[in-house]
């Protein structure tokens, strides 16, 4: 898995979640792979893990211009992977104006976003 979305029931809201899965040496990410989650931390505390997340904060924002959407929520992930433990990116869009569920355009937005990110950053 390196890309998981979950749209909210009830909610215009939609939840995505990168996984790291192989290093990312323009980021220190050379590690990305521990036997228990709170050996994790460390590389989301990384100054390269947070300029990932400041990299990314930046595409959205170019991404989000032209659409109805807006992030809610931006931070670093600890990821299950079978027997390992992976930073990763948790990210919540919304749906500006929305009071149920996010429409079928918003949805369809928000794979494009979650490919675009996924693809510039090369999270897998």
């Amino acid at each position: 898995m390196a890309i998981k979305i979950t749209h909210d029931t009830g909610a215009p809201t939609a939840s995505i979640e990168f996984m790291i899965t192989h290093p990312l040496p323009d980021y220190d990410l050379e590690e990305v792979e521990a036997p228990i989650p709170r050996d994790v931390d460390p590389m989301l505390a990384s100054q390269g893990f947070l300029d990932l997340l400041d990299e990314t904060r930046t595409l959205l924002d170019r991404e989000l211009s032209a659409a109805n959407l807006e992030v809610a929520q931006l931070t670093g992930a600890i990821c299950h992977d079978k027997l390992v433990h992976r930073p990763g990116i948790w990210l919540v869009l919304r749906e500006r104006g929305g009071s149920k569920e996010m429409s079928p355009a918003a949805m369809q937005h928000v794979a494009r976003i979650a490919e675009t990110i996924r693809s510039t950053f090369s999270l897998s």
